[in-house]
């Protein structure tokens, strides 16, 4: 039997839930999610300006505050109940290897956020972590074998942005071993799904290949250029399994201060998603190779041993449902674009 969301919990529907980062694709996802849940006190945060944000939702407090911070982090965690710490300047893989100075200043924003919802008092504290911080040398090969939880030791994480992660955890875990506050840690895998960064150089691949698909259809020049070889394989979660996982994970005694996969474990090659394009699109594409651009690790997949043990759950949208999805949300922000209407997500 699975552990049950956050009703089952103490908190109550007027406690106020604070989530850093809303302003982004995962969480603004949960902002509403948790709105749709019947929470009455929200505080969404964002660096970017409010007409940046991917998604607002009416009748949360929404603020703009950059979380790098101490005393924007104290102003975000007055009188909080919960904590939710999505902010971090990342994207796909040609953003996190090319800026990983600006992924490792990340660990700023939860140094000085979960110092400050110590200070304040918080319940419960979530990070969002990432598969990145797993041991590189385990992810050579495209048929790579699916990464358990303990596979981020020895630590060889991916630079930058993978080190920050792993880092960022251990803060987690020392603040409940040290100080008793309850911590909760998600290692994503690849999120996906409407309202998700679409263009602009921080999109990870599903987004970036129906976007690819949609201008070949629009262009009719059906031509695709691919970074790397296209064997390179990866695990694709649906953004509505994401803020579920989360919800779970935060609210599980069983895991507290204990880092968790959080993905799909439905191995899916950089080719395949190509063919799945193809087949929404209704068209063929004619592929070349860019052997020269970033491509990240040969291969990653979720070991979900840990997460249906412990929750009797796991994420299970299938791929090609959630790319469905995926691509008629992007389709028609392409179109709201052509028309000279705002499409935050895709202007990232």
């Amino acid at each position: 039997m699975s552990e049950q969301p956050i009703a089952a919990t103490s908190i109550q529907k007027d406690d106020l839930i604070v989530i850093a980062g809303a302003g982004g694709f995962i969480g603004g996802a949960l902002t509403r999610y948790f709105q749709e849940q019947g929470f009455t006190r929200i505080r969404a945060i964002d660096k970017k300006p409010l007409y940046k944000w991917y998604q607002r939702v009416a009748g949360v407090e929404s603020l703009c505050l950059d979380l790098s911070y101490r005393d924007n982090c104290q102003r975000a965690a007055e009188g909080a109940k919960e904590i939710y710490n999505l902010a971090a300047d990342m994207g796909g893989m040609g953003f996190i290897e090319k800026f990983r100075v600006e992924c490792l200043r990340s660990i700023l924003i939860n140094t000085n956020l979960i110092e400050a919802a110590y200070q304040a008092g918080v319940d419960r504290y979530f990070f969002a972590s990432s598969a990145c911080a797993y041991n590189t040398d385990l992810q050579k090969d495209p048929n790579v074998r699916a990464l358990k939880e303990s596979d981020a030791f020895p630590a060889m994480a991916e630079r930058g942005y993978g080190w920050e992660k792993l880092m960022s955890e251990m803060f987690c875990q020392e603040y409940t071993a040290e100080r008793g506050m309850k911590t909760a840690i998600a290692r994503f895998h690849n999120v996906y799904g409407p309202r998700g960064t679409w263009d602009g150089g921080r999109e990870k691949a599903p987004a970036a290949l129906s976007r690819k698909g949609i201008e070949a259809v629009d262009s009719g020049n059906h031509q695709i250029s691919i970074w790397g070889d296209g064997h390179q394989t990866r695990s694709f979660m649906y953004i509505d399994d994401c803020v579920k996982g989360i919800d779970m994970i935060m609210h599980s005694e069983k895991l507290n201060a204990t880092p968790v996969n959080l993905g799909s474990n439905e191995l899916i090659s950089i080719n395949q998603l190509v063919s799945y394009v193809e087949e929404i699109a209704g068209i063929k594409l004619e592929r070349s190779y860019d052997l020269d651009a970033p491509k990240g690790v040969a291969g990653r997949n979720s070991d979900n041993t840990f997460i249906k043990a412990t929750l009797g759950w796991e994420p299970n949208t299938p791929f090609k449902e959630g790319l469905a999805k995926t691509y008629a949300w992007i389709s028609q922000q392409y179109q709201d674009r052509k028309a000279g209407k705002p499409t935050p997500a895709g202007d990232a």
